[in-house]
């Protein structure tokens, strides 16, 4: 508690929080909104939803090695606000398009193209911003403090945006979620002297690229869970972003009864954060993959139950282990990855983490009409117990420890 106190103490990192603070109320119903924009207005499906949000991802991974590089270039802390606030202006674009109720697939596909490649640089810009605003002791700490209070956010803008969307319609839950980058990249601004940029050098941006790609591969337990999750990811990916929501439409009640579900995944969150604060698992890779096998229960409730409380109380489980993940994985990361190369180590694994996702997204629809929704759940599920299953099997994963106590 005390290194709680400590770290709500610095200034700065009050000011990082109250961004990411703002942020996360946005994020909690913009994804909601944009599937069910898109579901309910003139000419939209579920097809047209997942070419949309893969188009996200797409550019995202062309992008994202570039990312890190030019996060550790030009300063960590100024491009995730640059990157922040020009992802707000794009989808304010989009969201004003969508008050007309009908959005030419052309503008959804520049907006998220555009969106994809400012999450490029921003990704891996973020990762390298809390090490500069506490000690390395309170890095577990703030990273957990940072997702459990951001976390709140998420479920405060779920049962918001579930309501706006409801009532108002999905236009303005997107405005009111583009404005919140905005301000949060205005907030994070005023810290760009934090980190400053380095002093230039005669190497070229492939030169950092290729430093930054050697470091990654030096890391046996990072490539393996990396490509392993890929797959946990894309599994995720295409329940989140349109599976779920089409099952509302489907079988329960619409926006309300998904923004239920993603709630308790958000309550979730928010009980891994505060397990977060206390816990040191001494091997953190194996601890983190068996709670994994909680998405298999969740694609499995979803397959098989009638109930949307019986579908949160596994969208719960799987949010809490979903959250640990996030603040023991990244300060692993922050630890045991050399300073100077962390942004160009955390875009390879953003990259990697999400290459399947876009796949996984596009697929959705057309293997639910193929084979009925229960049954893609179900695959889904398999393949979720196979890959996990799979990443235990490697002794760097199964035994890697911290270097040192936290």
């Amino acid at each position: 508690m005390n290194s709680t106190r400590a770290i709500l103490s610095r200034p700065n990192f009050q000011r990082f929080l109250a961004a990411r603070l703002i942020s996360n109320f946005g994020n909690g119903m913009g994804t909601i909104a944009l599937a069910f924009g898109i579901l309910h207005m003139r000419g939209g499906s579920a097809t047209e939803l997942g070419v949309v949000v893969a188009s996200t991802t797409v550019a995202f991974l062309v992008l994202s090695p570039f990312g890190g590089v030019i996060a550790d270039r030009y300063g960590r802390i100024k491009m995730a606000a640059i990157t922040d606030t020009w992802g707000g202006l794009i989808l304010l674009v989009q969201a004003i398009w969508f008050t007309t109720g009908h959005v030419p697939l052309w503008v959804l596909l520049v907006a998220q193209i555009n969106f994809g490649a400012a999450w490029a640089i921003f990704w891996p810009a973020l990762t390298g911003v809390v090490p500069v605003l506490v000690e390395e002791e309170q890095l577990m700490s703030a990273n957990a403090l940072t997702q459990m209070t951001s976390n709140l956010m998420l479920i405060l803008g779920t049962s918001v945006g579930g309501w706006i969307i409801a009532t108002k319609g999905s236009s303005i839950a997107l405005i009111i979620d583009s404005c919140t980058f905005i301000i949060a990249g205005m907030i994070v601004l005023t810290m760009r002297h934090l980190t400053i940029a380095p002093a230039a050098t005669e190497n070229t941006m492939i030169d950092d690229l290729l430093h930054g790609w050697k470091v990654f591969l030096s890391f046996r337990w990072i490539v393996i869970i990396v490509i392993g999750f890929s797959s946990v990811i894309m599994c995720w990916a295409a329940v989140d972003s349109v599976l779920g929501p089409l099952l509302s439409i489907q079988k329960f009640h619409g926006a309300s009864s998904w923004a239920t579900i993603v709630a308790a995944e958000f309550v979730g969150y928010l009980a891994g954060s505060t397990i977060a604060l206390k816990l040191r698992p001494k091997y953190p890779m194996r601890f983190l993959l068996l709670g994994t096998y909680a998405i298999c229960g969740y694609l499995i409730a979803l397959a098989t139950s009638n109930s949307v409380w019986v579908i949160a109380i596994f969208a719960f489980a799987f949010g809490v282990n979903f959250d640990l993940w996030g603040a023991i994985w990244n300060t692993a990361l922050q630890r045991e990855v050399p300073k100077e190369s962390l942004s160009r180590v955390s875009s390879f694994d953003g990259m990697g983490s999400l290459l399947m996702r876009p796949i996984g997204v596009a697929l959705a629809a057309p293997l639910a009409n193929s084979i009925g929704l229960s049954h893609t759940f179900l695959l889904l599920a398999g393949v979720s117990a196979f890959v996990v299953t799979a990443m235990l099997a490697f002794p760097a994963v199964w035994k890697m420890e911290f270097s040192e106590d936290s």
